[in-house]
């Protein structure tokens, strides 16, 4: 009798150290793991968002996703993110659309010289006009934030001034800064970020037109004694999903990431702006960078040379069988409304 209850008790021992551990390995099923690619070096403001995006999601799930994370095109290049994503190579992409001026009409726009003032609000107009339009080709991926660069400025090794200075200078930028730098009398050169530097030292170029913050994050202080401001053109960037993967998501991880979605452009922005202080901060002190304020009659000379560039945008977008103009009004009145 007492071996009888002795394997009884033994027997219900086992089973229950049976049920604990399958309870684990169901538990451990349910761990959802997700890939994040991302074109950039992870110390620069859309890898930083990255992996704020990343930990807010795993806190906020309890665990129950778990994102790595992959910059500096470790997984996905900058211009193949979001044809990666769509084809499932990663399951999250960070791209910037400016990369792709045809692709991404609507969204571009915010590049056009309508004077958005910072990156917060950069991020929140883009937002809004992508909520509005729904653009197709975002068709195939959800969206799971957008955010703006700061507005670019011109970084050089020698002092420009006037237009007169800018007359014939090669400098690096990307997307719709292109137009901008042919009104202004200087010629756009393609190239990667990481080959700047390079470029700049044995004079291939003579400065790049971009957001400030580069001037500490890519070392630029070190090259560039003056940045001449403009605060012109914003770089748009998306976060999107791959459809399948989003799809098989449960609701409730469903639900944290849609909730995100305007807190992190926000935050994204907000941060890219704080981020552009420091770095201003940082190159006059460490580097002695003069930062160059054009007066009131030159800033209105440069400004006169790009007001045709948004008569012709319209025109031409129109043309395509977009509606050009409510969309430059609406990025017009979404700067004001956030503004205030």
């Amino acid at each position: 009798m007492k071996q009888t209850t002795l394997r009884m008790i033994m027997a219900v021992f086992f089973m229950a150290l049976l049920i604990i551990h399958g309870f684990s390995g169901l538990a451990e099923t349910k761990t959802i793991t997700l890939s994040y690619a991302n074109f950039p070096p992870a110390p620069t403001f859309p890898c930083v968002q990255m992996e704020r995006w990343k930990t807010e999601v795993e806190k906020r799930t309890n665990g129950q996703v778990s994102i790595n994370t992959f910059p500096g095109e470790t997984l996905l290049s900058a211009k193949d993110m979001m044809d990666g994503v769509i084809a499932g190579q990663a399951d999250i992409g960070c791209l910037c659309m400016a990369y792709q001026p045809g692709r991404f009409i609507v969204t571009n726009a915010t590049s056009l010289p309508l004077d958005i003032p910072n990156a917060r609000i950069g991020s929140l107009v883009l937002l809004d006009l992508y909520r509005k339009y729904r653009p197709e080709e975002f068709k195939q991926v959800k969206v799971l934030a957008m955010f703006a660069s700061a507005p670019s400025n011109i970084m050089t090794r020698k002092p420009v001034r006037t237009l007169e200075d800018m007359q014939g200078m090669n400098i690096r930028a990307s997307g719709g800064a292109a137009e901008l730098l042919k009104a202004w009398g200087a010629n756009l050169v393609g190239m990667p970020m990481s080959d700047t530097p390079e470029a700049l030292q044995k004079g291939v170029i003579q400065g790049l037109f971009s957001s400030l913050e580069v001037m500490k994050d890519f070392k630029f202080a070190e090259i560039c004694s003056f940045a001449t401001i403009t605060d012109k053109v914003i770089y748009p960037f998306a976060v999107v999903m791959n459809l399948d993967s989003w799809n098989a998501l449960p609701p409730d991880v469903q639900k944290v990431m849609d909730e995100l979605i305007e807190e992190q452009s926000e935050w994204t922005g907000a941060y890219m702006d704080n981020h552009v202080q420091e770095a201003i901060e940082w190159s006059k002190q460490t580097h002695q960078v003069e930062f160059i304020e054009l007066s009131k009659e030159e800033k209105a000379r440069w400004d006169g040379r790009l007001a045709p560039l948004i008569d012709e945008w319209i025109k031409d977008v129109e043309q395509k069988g977009f509606p050009a103009q409510a969309i430059v009004n609406d990025i017009q009145a979404l700067i004001q409304k956030y503004s205030q």
